[in-house]
């Protein structure tokens, strides 16, 4: 039993081994089998990545020669985009130039318009004016040729929209040409007459076209067609241009004369208006010295009245002031009726003699009045001269004959102590009487006696 148990239990020991072993050997063949299938996938690995990097190397390659290629195409681009902006550059330096010749030009053809004539002006505007009555009149007409030609809108669409784009390319291009291919380009769709109609159409379209360029391209004519017409009105304008400038220089000359007269005037106003102030100034003292005086004979009346003083004294008052007015009346008015005149009478016939010539005073010229005041004052002056010259000679003899008394004297001798040097007094200092001082003086003795 034992053997059999150790049989058993070897026999079961290698069936297990032998298991075992079959088990390591599936295992390895699988291993193997994995491993071969591993070697295959990496051998194809292999090969697909070295195409890869074939197809890499390839590819940059072709991208190296597309960079130098695009590189070029680059270069040669900028170096005809600089071309191009140096051309364009240039070409709007031009345009700028022809611009501004353009603007000098239009500049000039304003002037020669504003130089031309009026009547060529009117002229002118007249024919624009027909023209484009006649261009008004021309449209009319295409538009009633066009209003006739309605019933092609009945035709076939297509037709039409071929006709359409006739019209525009008629627009653009030459009329003769553009018909000529535009008909022979068109589909015969329909009967004869159609064409003809569209013909017709197309004809009536493009008249107004053409009289649309032929005003666009019309070109206002000039006045001036040689240089002698422009120098011709150069010289008239520069000929109106001195006559101005005289006149102008001739009205500065007497607006400059003018000025130096009202200045003259507004001096001599100025001159005027002082003496006149001066004048009510006197006359205002006079006034008031009047006044005083009045007030005094009011006194010396009303002393009279109570008696002080006696009748003889009145008289000879009354008698001494009637020969005042005598000699004041015949210095006035002469030697003419004196004698059945009184004191009041005189006074009276005084007075109107002064209103008289004060009035024929007034009628007279300011020329010949300033001339006598000059006459005058030289008299005076020659009168003061004289008998300033009179008291000098008076004031001479005086001295003379002072000291050939002195002369004739006897000598004294001086007897005793000598008299100190005493200071001398203050020396009194005299006041100058002017002119203007005896001007005033006359002027109130006037207007004392003569107001």
């Amino acid at each position: 039993m034992e053997k059999k148990r150790s049989m058993f239990l070897l026999q079961y020991a290698l069936a297990m081994k032998h298991n075992e072993i079959q088990r390591l050997e599936m295992l390895a063949t699988r291993e193997e089998n994995r491993l071969e299938r591993a070697e295959k996938f990496l051998e194809k690995d292999a090969s697909l990545f070295d195409e890869f990097l074939r197809e890499n190397d390839r590819n940059s390659v072709q991208a190296m020669r597309l960079a130098e290629k695009e590189t070029k195409i680059k270069t040669e681009k900028i170096v005809e985009i600089r071309e191009l902006t140096a051309q364009i550059t240039s070409i709007k330096s031009e345009i700028s130039k022809f611009e501004d010749t353009l603007k000098h030009y239009k500049i000039y053809k304003d002037f020669l318009y504003k130089v031309s004539p009026k009547e060529w002006l009117d002229e002118q505007k007249e024919k624009h004016l027909a023209l484009k009555r006649a261009k008004e009149s021309t449209e009319l007409k295409s538009i009633l040729v066009g209003d006739k030609g309605s019933g092609i809108k009945s035709k076939p669409s297509s037709l039409w929209k071929e006709v359409h784009s006739l019209k525009k390319i008629t627009k653009f291009s030459r009329p003769g040409k553009t018909l000529s291919s535009s008909t022979q380009s068109l589909p015969q769709v329909g009967h004869p007459s159609q064409h003809s109609e569209l013909d017709s159409t197309l004809s009536s379209s493009t008249l107004p076209s053409q009289d649309e360029t032929d005003s666009d391209g019309e070109e206002l004519a000039l006045y001036f067609t040689e240089p002698h017409q422009l120098l011709d009105v150069f010289t008239k304008l520069e000929e109106q241009n001195l006559s101005l400038i005289q006149n102008t220089q001739e009205m500065e000359e007497t607006l400059d004369e003018l000025n130096v007269t009202l200045k003259n005037t507004q001096i001599r106003m100025d001159r005027e208006v002082n003496l006149l102030k001066q004048w009510i100034s006197t006359m205002m003292i006079s006034i008031s010295k009047e006044e005083e005086s009045a007030a005094e004979l009011e006194l010396k009346a009303r002393v009279f009245h109570f008696g002080e003083y006696q009748g003889d004294q009145q008289d000879k008052m009354l008698e001494s002031l009637n020969h005042k007015v005598l000699d004041v009346y015949r210095n006035c008015v002469g030697m003419q009726q004196e004698a059945n005149l009184g004191t009041v009478q005189m006074l009276t016939v005084v007075e109107h003699q002064l209103d008289e010539l004060l009035e024929n005073l007034e009628r007279v010229p300011q020329i010949k009045i300033e001339q006598a005041e000059k006459v005058k004052e030289r008299e005076r002056r020659m009168r003061l001269r004289e008998e300033k010259a009179r008291m000098q000679k008076q004031l001479q003899e005086e001295r003379l004959q002072r000291a050939r008394a002195r002369a004739q004297a006897k000598i004294k001798k001086k007897r005793g102590r000598k008299l100190l040097c005493r200071s001398h007094p203050p020396v009194i200092k005299v006041k100058e009487v002017h002119e203007q001082t005896l001007m005033d003086k006359d002027k109130e003795e006037m207007l004392f006696f003569f107001t």
